[in-house]
């Protein structure tokens, strides 16, 4: 008998490049998963221990960049916040919204979702977690500086401000580059969007204008003499007064409006801000923005609601006289119902509109202190619109009384005597009528 050599303890001599097993009088050598080939002579291909190491480095190295990534966004979203003053204003009574949930919200700010834009950039449509419709406003964000100027002057405005016809804000986002503003949905866009889209029937009648020019105006009266402190809008136009469920009016957009101390009756404006065709005259010659300039833009206001014209448009004349020029050439020929958007219903209705015209041409006086105040002008429209609605239950009474009295003429006219059969009738349907009740 001859002793078996264990092959597999002499590699130097006896070569194995894979997994060395002992046989009697040889060895077998086979390659390592993953690998190919004749042991003794080379394995071709990767090692599994050589693939788990690749994939857990790659693996480790995502985890990495994830954890980088999270940790940079963080400290982004935390920059933001300190820089937009989220110290402050975490304090306030509004809500705090994350990014997260205000582009879930938005579908990630989908073009669908946008319900308007302008200079500033673009208001969207959003569906919170708990139902809840909102509008979300986003900058441009194109001056980071200038933006956040603007938007701590919103926030300073709007945070002061409680009033049914003034749109709520909900709640702000910090952690953007430039701040998102988060105010409730009025869902049926703006006056400006029903004055002059004939398709729409709310301005139909004169008693939904009158009554939404009478909101609007309570809502500046309460900017100007209640609000604390007191807030000139800066940008009163048709599209900055908004419509809910219910037509309710509701005066919107704060990015121009600004806060008066006490004391104060104007304020020296570094740029002009506001609207063509709305801006008060005065405030575009001297710079000095007074709630008489938000007095002159109601007016525009009011002459749009009466004609159905675009103030930065030529009017129906036909010539180039301006917006206010037609309005007043009108007023002066005694042509006041031969502009108007709409039909009277009545005599009283008309008295109505020739108040409110001669109010609008009060509110557009060339010099601000010759023009009302908000509140006499609120208060003047109140008192019209209780007469409309007074005015319209006295017509509704009395067209019941005149069908009643038809129908109980009717009846004598065409009734006959009654037989002892039709008595018997009468009698016995009365006594069933008795016994229901």
């Amino acid at each position: 008998m001859f002793a078996d050599i264990d092959e597999c303890k002499y590699p130097e001599k006896y070569t194995c490049y894979g997994k060395c097993h002992n046989t009697i009088g040889d060895y077998e050598c086979k390659c390592s998963l993953g690998m190919h080939g004749d042991g003794k002579v080379g394995c071709q291909g990767f090692a599994i221990t050589t693939i788990i190491a690749v994939i857990g480095a790659v693996v480790s190295l995502v985890i990495i960049c994830l954890l980088l990534f999270m940790i940079l966004s963080k400290r982004r979203k935390d920059k933001n916040f300190r820089e937009n003053g989220g110290a402050v204003l975490k304090h306030q009574r509004v809500r705090i919204f994350s990014e997260a949930e205000l582009t879930k919200a938005t579908d990630n700010y989908d073009d669908d979702k946008k319900i308007g834009e302008g200079g500033f950039g673009s208001v969207y449509k959003g569906v919170l977690a708990d139902n809840t419709v909102v509008a979300v406003k986003k900058s441009k964000g194109v001056d980071k500086a200038q933006m956040n100027e603007d938007f701590q002057h919103e926030i300073c405005v709007v945070s002061q401000v409680n009033h049914r016809n003034v749109v709520k804000l909900l709640g702000l986002c910090l952690e953007t580059k430039v701040p998102l503003l988060v105010y409730e949905f009025i869902s049926n866009g703006t006056l400006f969007k029903h004055i002059h889209d004939k398709r729409s029937q709310v301005l139909a009648s004169w008693s939904n204008r009158l009554r939404i020019a009478s909101e609007a105006a309570l809502a500046l009266d309460y900017l100007h003499s209640l609000a604390d402190p007191p807030v000139i809008h800066g940008d009163v136009k048709s599209v900055n007064i908004l419509l809910d469920d219910n037509y309710t009016a509701k005066v919107a957009d704060f990015g121009a409006s600004v806060l008066i101390s006490p004391g104060q009756t104007n304020i020296l404006a570094n740029k002009i801000q506001g609207t063509f065709g709305y801006l008060d005259p005065e405030y575009l010659m001297t710079g000095n923005l007074t709630e008489k300039s938000d007095v002159y833009s109601f007016g525009v206001v009011l002459v749009e609601l009466l004609t159905g014209e675009k103030p930065n448009s030529n009017a129906k004349s036909g010539n180039k006289r301006n917006f206010i020029q037609y309005f007043n050439s009108a007023l002066e020929n005694n042509n006041l119902f031969g502009i108007l958007d709409f039909q009277a219903a009545g005599e009283a209705e008309m008295d109505e509109i020739e108040a409110v015209a001669e109010l609008s041409k009060r509110c557009l006086n060339s010099i601000g202190v010759n023009r009302p105040s908000m509140k006499e002008v609120s208060e003047e429209l109140a008192k019209l619109k209780a007469h409309n609605q007074k005015s319209w239950a006295q017509q509704n009474s009395d067209e019941t009384e005149h069908l009643l009295g038809e129908s109980s003429q009717s009846f004598r006219n065409n009734a006959s005597p009654p037989t002892s059969q039709s008595q018997t009738v009468i009698s016995f349907e009365i006594e069933n009528y008795t016994d229901s009740m």
